[in-house]
């Protein structure tokens, strides 16, 4: 009780304001130190900041400030610390240890003491928990970053002291996070522990995760009789080649008991051997060494040297040898499983605790299942923006294939000319956002004039010829892309977004969405709406429609199907070159940049229903999900995912081959 009452009372001095171990402390370390202070490595000068720490004292604090805003001079001759203040041709003096000013000299007469950056971080950690309480909000924000990369116990009580007088609203939330922090992994009362552990449930962030896990971790325990589970804080009960090892987290010794992974009997064993309660066997390299030793004229244990390629006859090889008595015996399974069944194999959690551990599982729990709920939310934003992009970059294509039955397949270069028309305007207008207002409408021009000219010189050649316009779409694609090749040469050129459009909208720590991609959905969002109008309220979109459905009565009721057919696939390229604006936002723009999505833009047309609007957008929607969906089950393969999805599709379409929208189209009229 005697020693316990003069630990408190040490506690309470080493913390107590202006509290050092004698009037001359900050001198002597001044003095004896003065070396290492002056000429501070890193290395070395750890013990001399924690010596001026502990003394804890106004005068110790400001000479670690001073030393680490390189404010520190020292006297040549004297060898002794000053402050200085700039008067005219000299400097005056202010000594460390008494405050006073000491005179004035010539600057020949001082050296500065330059700390590098590993000394002055480590005088910046010494002083953290000093500036939690200081006046600047910048070095108070400057204290709770250093304290929130590495928790320490000594920031236990400066913490908690900070909380109290924060007024700063951001600030004071961030302290109550790291106080939290602070007092599970350090405070001693359990209960203290389990209530900031408890109060976690709604923190969803990576390093509440980071603080929880530890607490449930194990280790397996080895006895030779059974425990009791009330005594100890046992995690899980093993059965060596039964059960697993999964339950509460992975195991430390011999690195090979990680989640989910079954502990063997071999494995039990050695971690008997680990402990020393049983002889260790016979390694494979012992093994090797033994055969090799005992080859005699190219043979051992009865086999030719190159027949020990097998494992299997290397074994045998070796048993004779331990049959001859030329090698030691390897320990058999049932010798083995024998020892392993003599003893008791637990998983015992590394903190003592059950309160604590129980309250770290119960919350850890809430907390994965919202992180698991609001990944799946992520997970659908990700597929909406995706189904965005391709639905923008797939309604030119579904317009021209559908009302014209073309397959068009230098669609894709339509989207890389209209995001190089983009990456032009921005060359003369440096204003991001007037130049994305002037790039929508110019890519459009370009890109339609550059339908209606291939149109009217070569598709309208072609019409129900549908191999030979395959083939002739594709050489034009490929000649297009040599084309700008020539011109922009083979590096990405950057299309700018605008400021307003940088970064992106967070909305907790798991949820987040790209400005762009957002600018993208709601543009893809306008065209449909567009469309929809343009088709269902306009004499053009009637005439189209007519045309889609049966060309042959359209002309018989003094519809022009061939200038229907060239207006149509200038607005489907058209539409190609502002979706082209649109990805280059984001994707790199080069003369390879249409084909990234020429499969999809296919795929949606095909899976949503040929000819229909509302067909392309829920194909677009089916395929952008279907993909998002197999990354996320396989995330480390996106090629393994398109091909999933290719596989997909291809089975989608046995089943319905008219697409998720059918409609009838150009075939009544064929």
């Amino acid at each position: 009780m005697k020693n316990l009452n003069r630990l408190i009372l040490l506690i309470v001095l080493l913390f107590a304001p202006g509290f050092s171990f004698g009037e001359n402390s900050l001198e002597e370390i001044l003095t004896n130190d003065f070396g290492l202070i002056s000429k501070s490595s890193a290395k070395t000068v750890r013990p001399v900041i924690e010596k001026l720490e502990m003394l804890n004292s106004s005068a110790a604090i400001e000479f670690l400030d001073k030393w680490q805003t390189k404010n520190l001079w020292f006297l040549k001759q004297k060898q002794e610390f000053v402050y200085v203040e700039k008067e005219g041709d000299r400097y005056r003096l202010t000594s460390p240890i008494t405050g006073k000013i000491e005179g004035a000299v010539e600057k020949n007469l001082l050296k500065q003491v330059k700390p590098n950056s590993g000394v002055r971080a480590i005088i910046g950690s010494a002083l953290v928990g000093h500036k939690l309480m200081s006046d600047d909000l910048e070095k108070r924000q400057e204290s709770v970053e250093i304290i929130g990369r590495e928790l320490k116990r000594r920031y236990l009580i400066p913490v908690a002291a900070a909380l109290k007088n924060e007024k700063n609203v951001e600030l004071k939330q961030k302290l109550e996070r790291l106080n939290r922090f602070l007092i599970i992994k350090f405070d001693p009362i359990t209960s203290s522990r389990a209530d900031a552990i408890r109060k976690l449930s709604g923190d969803l962030s990576v390093e509440a995760r980071a603080v929880l896990n530890p607490l449930i971790t194990s280790s397996v325990f080895i006895s030779e009789k059974a425990l009791n589970e009330l005594e100890i804080n046992i995690a899980r009960k093993i059965i060596p080649g039964v059960t697993g090892v999964a339950s509460d987290g992975t195991a430390k010794d011999g690195g090979f008991m990680g989640r989910g992974v079954e502990l063997t009997i071999d494995q039990a064993y050695q971690l008997l051997v680990k402990r020393g309660l049983v002889p260790p066997d016979i390694s494979e390299e012992q093994k090797r060494n033994a055969i090799v030793e005992n080859i005699i004229d190219g043979r051992v244990g009865g086999f030719r040297i190159e027949e020990l390629g097998s494992a299997d006859k290397r074994n045998k090889a070796y048993l004779t040898l331990t049959t001859e008595g030329l090698a030691p015996h390897s320990i058999s399974g049932d010798t083995k499983r024998e020892a392993v069944e003599k003893h008791f194999f637990y998983g015992i959690y590394d903190d003592d605790s059950k309160e604590v551990v129980s309250a770290a599982k119960e919350t850890l729990a809430k907390i994965n299942r919202k992180v698991g709920f609001l990944e799946f939310v992520d997970l659908f934003l990700d597929g909406v923006s995706l189904a965005s992009i391709f639905f923008l970059a797939a309604i030119g294509l579904a317009i021209t294939f559908g009302v014209m039955g073309v397959i068009n397949m230098a669609h894709g270069e339509f989207i890389m000319i209209g995001a190089y028309t983009g990456y032009v305007v921005q060359l003369f207008v440096t204003d991001y956002t007037l130049s994305l207002i002037l790039a929508f409408p110019l890519a459009f021009l370009v890109t339609f004039t550059a339908g209606v000219l291939m149109e009217r010189l070569l598709i309208r050649k072609l019409y129900h010829r549908p191999l030979e316009t395959l083939l002739a779409t594709f050489g034009i694609s490929i000649a297009l892309q040599q084309v700008f090749k020539n011109i922009f040469g083979t590096q990405a050129r950057p299309l700018t977004s605008p400021e307003w459009l940088d970064g992106a909208v967070v909305f907790n720590e798991i949820v987040s969405i790209s400005s762009i991609r957002i600018a993208i959905f709601i543009l893809g969002i306008v065209f449909f709406g567009l469309l929809l109008f343009v088709l269902n309220r306009t004499r053009l979109g009637l005439e189209t429609r007519a045309v889609t459905q049966n060309p042959k009565m359209a002309s018989a009721m003094g519809v022009n199907v061939d200038r229907i057919n060239m207006f149509t696939f200038g607005l489907g390229s058209g539409i190609a070159g502002i979706a082209g604006v649109a990805i280059g936002l984001y994707a790199k723009v080069t003369s390879e940049l249409g084909t990234d999505y020429i499969v999809q833009s296919f795929m949606t047309v095909v899976v949503g229903g040929v000819g229909n609007i509302w067909g392309t957008l829920a194909g677009a929607a089916l395929i952008g999900f279907l993909q998002k969906g197999i990354e996320w089950m396989n995330p480390s393969n996106t090629l393994a995912a398109q091909t999933y999805m290719i596989i997909f599709i291809i089975i989608f379409i046995q089943f319905r081959p008219r697409g998720i929208i059918s409609l009838k189209g150009r075939a009544v009229g064929d």
